[in-house]
């Protein structure tokens, strides 16, 4: 669960929450974007949601629907896809899984752990773009497997902290 404030009050969302926000092509950005913010508030403290800035090279339109949902951070032009955040010395597969929350003065860099999450067969299969029926069929697959097995670790176990990039 990972919970935020308004205005002093707690919400508590669900990963399931934001799926309802976000529907179902991505899960797996869904996913990603959940994780983080689950350990940027592990990390950060309570959080009012309207005060945090995030930065991330992850361009997809899950982690965008996840953190519009429990930050407001889209709407409130506090959410920047940087792809100069990108960690590319650590390859295609895991480069862009990387993300910044900035609240109140303090920050935190998380980065997806070396740890299977994602599969080179995903990032290869998800760049194509003369995709069959077939291969849509498969990048399914993979998007729900990569989702079950970030939801399955806890904080902390999924992204790790790094520190910040020069700007």
């Amino acid at each position: 669960m990972l919970t935020v404030l308004e205005s002093g009050v707690p919400i508590d969302i669900s990963f399931t929450d934001l799926m309802k926000y976000h529907g179902t092509e991505f899960p797996g950005g869904v996913a990603h974007a959940y994780c983080a913010m689950r350990h940027a508030v592990a990390v950060l403290g309570d959080i009012e949601r309207r005060e945090v800035t995030v930065r991330t090279a992850f361009p997809g339109p899950g982690g965008r629907d996840a953190v519009e949902m429990a930050l407001r951070a889209v709407t409130g032009e506090r959410f920047v896809v940087e792809p100069a955040l990108a960690a590319t010395a650590r390859g295609a597969t895991l480069a862009r899984y990387v993300w910044e929350f900035t609240y109140r003065g303090r920050g935190v860099v998380l980065q997806l752990r070396d740890a299977g999450f994602v599969t080179d067969e995903f990032i290869a299969l998800g760049a194509r773009r003369d995709r069959s029926a077939a291969d849509n069929a498969r990048l399914t697959v993979l998007k729900q497997e990569m989702t079950d097995r970030l939801l399955a670790g806890e904080v902390g176990q999924v992204y790790e902290e790094v520190p910040s990039p020069t700007r």
